[in-house]
């Protein structure tokens, strides 16, 4: 379950408020668009497939530099032990 702060880090990934509480009224948006109380409470529901999409792509990024190592003739332990 998505808590105040997730939500408005998916909303607003970079910034630019403060929250106090939990409550739509505790967020203060200081350097940044605001948003609704329905954008807000809509993201609650939004949230969960939100993680998951950026959890994919992760994954999905690693997957692929993974692949890019293997062509090249390296593999993870290799940068390990460079220490990248």
């Amino acid at each position: 379950m998505a808590e105040n702060f997730d939500v408005i880090r998916m909303l607003r990934p970079d910034g630019g408020w403060v929250a106090r509480g939990d409550e739509y009224e505790g967020i203060e948006f200081i350097d940044c668009e605001p948003f609704t109380k329905k954008e807000w409470t809509d993201g609650f529901a939004q949230y969960d497939d939100w993680q998951a999409e950026q959890d994919a792509a992760k994954e999905a990024a690693k997957a692929a530099a993974q692949a890019k190592l293997t062509a090249l003739g390296l593999t993870v332990e290799d940068l390990q032990a460079l220490g990248l």
